[in-house]
This record gives structure tokens, sequence and C-alpha cells, in this order.
């Protein structure tokens, strides 16, 4: 009898031997998924998105020098007011007053007055197409960003000078500086274009002004 008794547990131990490291390694590719799914624990900021305006109303005033063809140059100064279409598009309606200085022969020749203090003040107003390209930032030092684009305009309108008004075309390119949500700076290059005979010569005349500004968007 125990002759028998030792035979079965010989030739069961090699089963129990298999049996123990096997269900060990299942334990410990358990803990292993158990311990994989863990997350690590993140701390999460609060952002707080920027306040960007989106009124598409702009509304300024700008100042600089015009050069009056055959007249010399002068201080202008104006308003201009916008409507922001699309991203790329924009409206303009602008008004500016500068007054004519006098012509090299009335300088050099010593004659009267050409114009009378009333007909040397030089005015227009212009309707004009803008079209913003390479919008982007201006980085000022290393943590600041503004931004910034340039942009092309061009359009009609009227100029009064010399007693006469003329029909006008302005066209012009500029840049835009956004100093915060709605406060924004320009500087400029404009060309008004119109034909005069005031000197006794029919000719297109081109006037030049450069400009410094500043807008809000409302």
């Amino acid at each position: 009898m125990e002759s028998r008794l030792h035979v079965l547990l010989l030739s069961a131990l090699p089963w129990l031997l298999l049996a123990g490291p096997s269900g060990a390694a299942d334990d410990s590719d358990d803990d292993d998924r158990q311990l994989s799914v863990i997350q690590p624990e993140l701390e999460r900021r609060e952002i707080d998105p920027p306040a960007i305006d989106s009124e598409d109303f702009e509304l300024g005033v700008f100042g600089g020098v015009m050069s009056i063809e055959d007249f010399g140059s002068n201080t202008v100064t104006g308003l201009r007011f916008s409507y922001h279409v699309t991203e790329s598009f924009f409206g303009e309606a602008a008004y500016g007053r500068t007054d004519a200085g006098k012509t090299s022969y009335e300088i050099l020749s010593g004659a009267a007055n050409l114009l009378t203090d009333e007909q040397r003040e030089y005015s227009y107003y212009s309707l004009s197409i803008g079209y913003n390209v390479l919008p982007g930032e201006l980085f000022v030092g290393r943590r600041r960003a503004l931004g910034a684009a340039l942009y092309f305009v061009a359009g009609v309108g009227n100029t009064s000078f010399a007693g006469e008004d003329q029909f006008t075309l302005n066209f012009g390119a500029g840049a835009r500086v956004l100093f915060t949500d709605w406060l924004a700076a320009h500087i400029d290059v404009r060309d008004q274009v119109f034909d005069s005979d005031l000197l006794g010569e029919s000719k297109t005349t081109h006037n030049i002004g450069l400009h410094i500004g500043l807008t809000g968007f409302f």
C-alpha cells in the first residue's frame, strides 16, 4: 500500500512544480497591467484667452505732411472711418485738409500771388477699398507680440483747391499695429491724383501725403 502511495506522489510532483511558478507569473502580469493603467497626476493650468475686440468699425485721426505738386509741402490733418467687411477687405472714407504754399515762380520772381489765402486751402475726401496683406505679429522684446498687417488702398473722391473741385483718384499703402484689443496705430503713404490747368497748362498732378494716425475699433 505504501509503495503505491509513493508512486502516486512522485507522479504528481512534476505537475505541482509546474503549476506553482506559472500561477505566480500570472499574478505578476495582472499586477503589471493594473499599474500600467494608472495615469500620472498633472497640475492643470488655467488659461485666460485674450480679449480680442470683434467689432468691425474703425474711427480715427491722422496727421502728417502733404506735398502739393508745384505748391510745396505743408502739414495735413484729417479723419478716417473704416468698416472691415472681412479679415482681408475693408472700406474706408477719409477727409483731409492742408494749405498750399507758393510756387517757385512766385518765390523767385517776386510777382503777385497767383492765389488768395482762401484759394490756397486744399481739402479732399475719398472713398476707398482696402486689402490687408501679410497679417502677423510684431515682436517687441522677447515676451510681447503686437498684431500687425500691411495694407493697400485705392479709391475715388474729390479735391477742392484754388476755387475748383476736381475728381480725384487715390491709392497708397500702409501698416497697422494693434497696441490693445481696440487701439491701433497707422503709418501710410497716399497719392491724390487729379488733372489741373491752374498754371496755364493742363496736366495730371500727383499730391503725395505721408501720414501717422491713431484709430479705435468699436
